[in-house]
């Protein structure tokens, strides 16, 4: 697959590499963006997932967490369903001292049709969540890197990010979540956003539904976007999120071809 592996992160999800599955993935030199879900997180143990940490540092590859998300609301105003959510995200962050990860990547999970009288109490509870998780990543050398998923615009980004401030606290861009869900022009979330932007999740789709196609099947301008990461004087991590492995291929092949857009 060539050198240009070197540059990306791939998702996988932890349950593919306690198979056989991993033996493949450091066979071809491909870092994962290590995928958490509730039902792995309790029921494995820890020993587990130290033999596949150990495995990938001896290998040296480098690894990125994507925490759970299903289900949870870092900002809920319900105090019991943010403890909960507090508690799932903590589960994840008990792994980092074995993986070493470069970034854990979250969901602040705001949608203006769930939250369309209490964006304001959102924004207050996600503040303090968020602020512990800043915290405890600068204490363990890592990052959060906050998703955008529903989010229409960039201004609960923003104000999180200005906010709370810290290096630990940065913003992952979703191209495929953009395209799908986002009212705003992609050069609002680029420059309101770029001085906090730790890392870029590729992927694309028709603009109607997230169906995470390889990139340059659907309708993302992605031109545009590896155009503003030439200007940035600090690359943000790059990581494929395809559903398949012929997705994939074909992701990698047209940023192969295309020199990741000019990025190289």
């Amino acid at each position: 697959m060539g050198n240009i592996l070197n540059y990306l992160q791939v998702h996988i999800p932890i349950s593919m590499l306690l198979g056989d599955f991993l033996d493949r993935i450091i066979a071809n030199g491909i870092s994962p963006e290590i995928g958490f879900n509730y039902a792995i997180l309790d029921s494995t143990g820890k020993d587990k997932f130290s033999e596949v940490a150990d495995r990938l540092v001896d290998a040296g590859l480098k690894v990125t967490f994507h925490a759970p998300f299903m289900d949870l609301r870092p900002g809920a105003v319900d105090p019991r369903i943010r403890e909960v959510s507090r508690d799932r995200l903590l589960q994840v962050f008990e792994l980092v001292p074995l993986f070493h990860p470069l970034s854990v990547v979250c969901h602040p999970s705001f949608d203006a049709r769930y939250y369309v009288s209490t964006e304001e109490e959102w924004l207050r509870n996600s503040l303090e969540t968020w602020q512990s998780f800043a915290d405890l990543a600068a204490e363990m050398d890592t990052m959060v890197a906050l998703e955008n998923v529903y989010e229409e615009t960039p201004r609960q980004f923003v104000s999180l990010l200005t906010s709370l401030d810290r290096p630990s606290l940065r913003f992952c861009f979703d191209t495929g979540h953009y395209n799908a869900f986002s009212d705003a022009p992609l050069e609002d979330w680029l420059t309101e956003l770029g001085d906090h932007l730790g890392e870029v999740h590729l992927h694309d789709n028709d603009g109607r539904r997230d169906t995470h196609l390889p990139v340059g099947e659907g309708g993302f301008p992605f031109d545009r976007l590896f155009h503003f990461l030439k200007e940035l004087p600090q690359k943000p991590i790059l990581t494929l999120e395809a559903h398949s492995e012929a997705h994939f291929l074909k992701t990698v092949e047209t940023l192969r071809q295309n020199r990741l857009f000019g990025l190289l």
